[in-house]
């Protein structure tokens, strides 16, 4: 049995019975409801906290509040997590997107000293790698699916796609020079070392074409054959 089928029939196991169900459903609301309060201050672009800026946790906030609608898009993003959290058609959505955000927030309270907070947002966090892990159905071919096809072959490919942004490296040299970007003495030389990060460049971009799969999602059977999903 592979790890794929494994992992299905503990994902079917824990998720039919009621007790993770409420649990889960109990720990959607709680980190949605966590996430509102912080996210309308931001939004109004309000002070979150009221330490003072010799305090590292304040200082940091005093900071952050500088930012401009950085702070704001914090906000908005914080919010939105919670309101996807809620819902639950779009509340797989609401995990991936409120992991990332808890997973900084509680690296931040434990590295600027945020004293008994950084428990909250480390359980905050652990409980978001849960609500992720129960969405596994919605996710797994990120892992385990890949896609049918392969790219389409022309001819002598490797050299037509890092010729071209090598050359590219030519005009942007001669663009670097009419604007004077960098202030640099000798463009010549500037122009060559684009040639080269371009060549460098176009040799990555033509290998990831070369091995990118496409088309359809080649999804595993329970006998074992690939079906299109």
């Amino acid at each position: 049995m592979t790890l794929e089928y494994i992992l299905d029939d503990l994902h079917v196991s824990l998720t039919r019975r009621w007790w993770t169900q409420i649990f889960t459903a109990f720990t959607r609301c709680l980190l949605a409801v966590g996430f509102i309060p912080p996210s309308i201050p931001k939004i109004l672009h309000r002070p979150f906290t009221s330490l003072p800026d010799s305090n590292p946790v304040g200082h940091y906030f005093d900071a952050l509040l500088a930012t401009g609608f950085y702070y704001e898009f914090i906000g908005w993003g914080q919010l939105i997590a919670a309101i996807l959290l809620l819902i639950p058609r779009t509340s797989h959505i609401g995990a991936l997107m409120f992991l990332p955000i808890i997973a900084n927030i509680a690296v931040l309270t434990v590295s600027v000293g945020f004293a008994g907070t950084w428990v909250i947002t480390t359980l905050m966090c652990l409980a978001a790698v849960y609500l992720v892990a129960w969405e596994y159905d919605r996710l797994k071919p990120i892992v385990f699916y890949s896609r049918r096809e392969s790219t389409r072959r022309f001819s002598y490919q490797f050299f037509k796609i890092t010729a071209i942004f090598a050359a590219g490296g030519i005009p942007m040299g001669i663009l670097w020079w009419a604007i004077g970007l960098g202030n640099f003495q000798n463009y010549l030389y500037i122009t060559g070392l684009l040639v080269l990060l371009g060549f460098t460049f176009g040799t990555i971009v033509a290998v990831h074409y070369r091995f990118m799969p496409v088309g359809e999602l080649a999804v595993k059977r329970p006998d074992g054959r690939a079906a299109s999903g």
